[in-house]
């Protein structure tokens, strides 16, 4: 029988800040008494990191400049202290009184875009680690609809490098409907969700064309793209108008207009993040001219994850972790992520031995 104690390491983040708004504590009560009927209890082994805990600290997602009272992903305001992280690796210890006691000892992953929670429906989607408290902690409670058991010879760092990139990107592929033979361009395609693309992506049976640094041309080349591309290039130059399929977009900011010009006509735009820059210029005519179909992802469609827990179980895609730190180094782990030198994944190494 597992023992859960009363108290746990942990990191909270107590307002939007600096990287000094991350408080490492060991005094953190375990969740274990807000078990609700459909409820687990997972004991974290190891948690992933993503452009959204970023996002989330600095208030990026708040559209005001006067105040935060829209800064979490939901477009809410954020409730401190919260602990974040979205990717979760770990084991079931308890379970609510709605869900079989066999689920317990499971190794799950936590699907990060959730529609249940304290037993109740939500009428938006949360983000595990925003609108409620996520991984960056020994143990989480997360609806045991959204923890799904994965059978894998790989560890709890690598897995736990799996949950938000990879199923972003398989929401990206199948949102704009990628197909065996399509010629796919993504941006920022040494990043977590960008790696996780370009692996997906050829499981469809598409050409890849991956833009990133020169000094990680090797390493994507490697991973799989048929080509890649420096983001200082002018694209249009380079590839020429009217060659892209699809474009899975990352990054948006100034060279965005170039990806429009790349699409062919009838050609499918989705996009899953800004880290270039949120605002750009959109010239009208071409949207409607070229009739390209634009996607805005956030929200997984339905039965996105479960692909994804089959590409692991079946090896078709494998893990990209860069780093791993242990959890108390949370703010040195960031200040690697955000430097960008990194292809794939850093992780928090929470309780994996």
């Amino acid at each position: 029988m597992t023992i859960i104690p009363k108290t746990m390491k942990g990191v909270q983040l107590i307002g939007h800040g600096g990287s000094e708004m991350l408080q490492y504590r060991n005094d953190i009560p375990v969740p274990a008494l807000t078990l609700t009927e459909n409820d687990l209890l997972i004991h974290v082994a190891a948690a992933g990191m993503n452009n959204t805990d970023i996002n989330t600290r600095t208030a990026w997602y708040s559209k005001s400049e006067s105040n935060s009272s829209d800064a979490s992903w939901s477009g809410n305001a954020l409730t401190f202290p919260r602990i974040q992280g979205a990717d979760v690796c770990g084991i079931v210890v308890a379970v609510g009184s709605n869900v079989s006691a066999k689920r317990i000892g499971e190794c799950v992953l936590i699907e990060p875009c959730i529609r249940e929670a304290n037993s109740q429906q939500l009428k938006s989607p949360w983000y595990f680690g925003s609108e409620c408290d996520g991984g960056f902690a020994e143990y989480t409670v997360v609806a045991a609809k959204h923890a799904y058991a994965v059978d894998s010879p790989l560890s709890d760092i690598e897995l736990a490098s799996f949950p938000c990139s990879y199923s972003t990107a398989e929401n990206m592929l199948s949102r704009a409907n990628v197909i065996d033979g399509e010629i796919v361009l993504i941006s920022g395609a040494s990043g977590g969700v960008g790696s996780a693309a370009i692996q997906l992506a050829k499981a469809r049976g598409a050409y890849v064309i991956a833009i990133t640094s020169p000094s990680k041309n090797q390493q994507l080349l490697e991973l799989g793209a048929d080509r890649v591309v420096s983001r200082d290039n002018d694209l249009i130059e380079i590839l020429g108008e009217n060659c892209i399929d699809v474009v899975i977009d990352l990054v948006a900011g100034k060279q965005w207009p170039e990806f429009l010009q790349l699409l062919k006509p009838g050609g499918r735009y989705a996009v899953s993040g800004a880290i270039g820059g949120a605002i750009v210029e959109l010239d009208i005519r071409t949207l409607y001219l070229k009739d390209l179909s634009f996607f805005g992802c956030t929200v997984l469609k339905s039965g996105i994850f479960q692909n994804l827990i089959d590409y692991i179980e079946k090896g078709k895609i494998k893990p990209i972790v860069a780093h791993n730190f242990p959890l108390e180094e949370v703010s040195t782990a960031q200040d690697v992520f955000l430097s960008k030198k990194h292809v794939g994944k850093i992780v928090l190494n929470i309780s994996h031995k």
